[in-house]
């Protein structure tokens, strides 16, 4: 097992673009960086924010995360996956809000 992988989010950035937005974009990028199939394989994941971002909407990360958060509960999550991010943009409270999303999507979900 590898004990850590990095996901660089430059990698899959829209040219020229400051922002992560929409459910669509959070699919593909999902599915390009094989997210899900690292949370499997890696101890430890850190998500690579460019410095220069000025936004990540929950939205983006909800389709981004959902596998894993759904998997690892955000417990674990949390202690799983760590962001790393230089520049002005904070992305705690969106990063918060779309994990309280899929959880309480998913508990809507199975009652």
């Amino acid at each position: 097992m590898n004990t850590h992988k990095i996901i660089d989010l430059q990698t899959y950035r829209t040219p020229n673009s400051r922002v992560f937005t929409g459910r669509d974009r959070g699919i593909e990028v999902r599915e390009a960086s094989k997210i899900d199939i690292l949370e499997a394989e890696c101890e430890t994941i850190t998500i690579a924010i460019p410095d220069d971002i000025g936004s990540i909407n929950p939205s983006f990360l909800e389709e981004f995360l959902y596998n894993v958060v759904i998997k690892l509960q955000p417990d674990i999550f949390f202690k799983k996956f760590n962001f790393q991010n230089n520049g002005r943009y904070k992305i705690n409270n969106d990063l918060h809000e779309a994990v309280e999303r899929i959880v309480r999507e998913e508990n809507a979900l199975v009652h």
